[in-house]
């Protein structure tokens, strides 16, 4: 099969979709890897490590979408990409669909056979392709909250871990999935007063057991929530509903009740955001104010640290990729379950449930897809 790893043009995004150890597998198995020149400078990979690892150079992305019979990516496929995607092309990579009806349709018109990352599942009815990234943006979210809250930037002022005889901040986590747990974590460690809420008891306990009494838990009650968020410095969003639209947790006229000054991070703002008020941000101009409430809605958060992130998907795409490559996109998910979860539309059909009602769009299942 012919492979092809565009660059990421979505702004201040550095991470690349193929690593040069992936593109090695793959031309070990017998596949041609063409990568566009300067893919993986961001990421801290030169075009020279693509090809001591036998894969090609080309100059430009028109000639990866034109010649590939798989792209492999790491962001949804932006406007002037979605153009240049065919009918019988297998696209891998992250989607986010429910929020996005521009790409949907565009997919949909293309014909193209488009494999989520986010919505790939295992046996543990986990998302292993979405995890390292969750895990990447969890870390991050306590780092750049206290950015946020410093004064400069127009935060409160407030230091995470605050000094002898000055409190630390309080620092709210609503759910306790992948992102919520790594958040909690690093944010307890470094020194601030750490609530991580949820509504699944079993995780509660399993949170509770974990963090030995240095993070406190709650269940995520619509009223718990609203008192909590209205105590503190920093609210944490980690929802994730699988390949659906997320929930608005916190309204705008919640804002009135938080201290002036308070950080709100969203790490679900690729899902639509689990605050009223979120709307997504770059890496460029990251923060935004909304009643005296600094959002912090950067869409791509895990494309600050672009090597990390790009070695930590590689290693989890990597095993699916060269499955869709070594038996095609139809037997591959035909004989993983897993993987046909992935498939979110297929020859003008969406195949996605929970994309088509976030959308109010007919969607078939997985399954019928394969049959056409």
């Amino acid at each position: 099969m012919k492979i092809g790893c565009p660059k990421e043009i979505k702004p201040q995004e550095f991470r690349v979709g193929l690593t040069p150890h992936a593109a090695r597998e793959a031309v070990a198995h017998g596949h041609e890897v063409m990568v566009e020149t300067q893919a993986g400078v961001g990421a801290g990979f030169a075009d020279a490590d693509y090809v001591a690892a036998g894969a090609r150079i080309v100059d430009t992305a028109e000639e990866v979408f034109a010649q590939a019979e798989m792209v492999v990516k790491v962001k949804e496929p932006q406007a002037v990409e979605r153009a240049r995607l065919r009918a019988g092309q297998v696209l891998f990579t992250y989607l986010h669909l429910a929020p996005d009806p521009a790409q949907t349709h565009d997919l949909l018109a293309s014909g193209v056979t488009a494999i989520a990352y986010e919505t790939v599942t295992d046996d543990r009815g986990g998302l292993p392709l979405l995890a390292p990234m969750s895990e990447v943006a969890g870390r991050l979210a306590p780092q750049v909250g206290a950015w946020t809250l410093q004064k400069a930037n127009g935060g409160r002022g407030v230091l995470m871990g605050g000094v002898p005889g000055v409190l630390p901040a309080r620092v709210v986590v609503i759910g306790g999935g992948v992102v919520g747990t790594h958040a909690a974590r690093v944010a307890a460690g470094m020194g601030a007063d750490v609530t991580i809420l949820d509504r699944s008891l079993p995780r509660l306990r399993y949170l509770d057991d974990i963090f030995h009494g240095t993070v406190k838990t709650g269940y995520a009650s619509a009223g718990t929530t609203a008192e909590l968020v209205a105590e503190a410095d920093m609210v944490i969003g980690a929802v994730l509903i699988p390949g659906a639209a997320a929930p608005k947790l916190v309204t705008r006229a919640q804002l009135s009740t938080m201290k002036p000054g308070a950080a709100i991070v969203d790490v679900a703002i690729d899902q639509g955001g689990c605050f009223e008020t979120s709307r997504a941000t770059t890496h460029q101009d990251p923060i935004y104010e909304v009643d005296g409430i600094l959002h912090y809605c950067v869409a791509n958060m895990p494309g600050a640290v672009a090597r990390t992130s790009t070695l930590a998907l590689g290693n989890a795409t990597m095993p699916f990729m060269l499955a869709l490559a070594d038996k095609g996109w139809k037997r591959a998910c035909a004989e993983d379950r897993h993987l046909l979860a992935g498939l979110n539309t297929h020859a003008g059909k969406l195949t996605y449930a929970a994309v088509g009602a976030a959308l109010g769009l007919p969607s078939i299942s997985a399954t019928e897809a394969l049959a056409i």
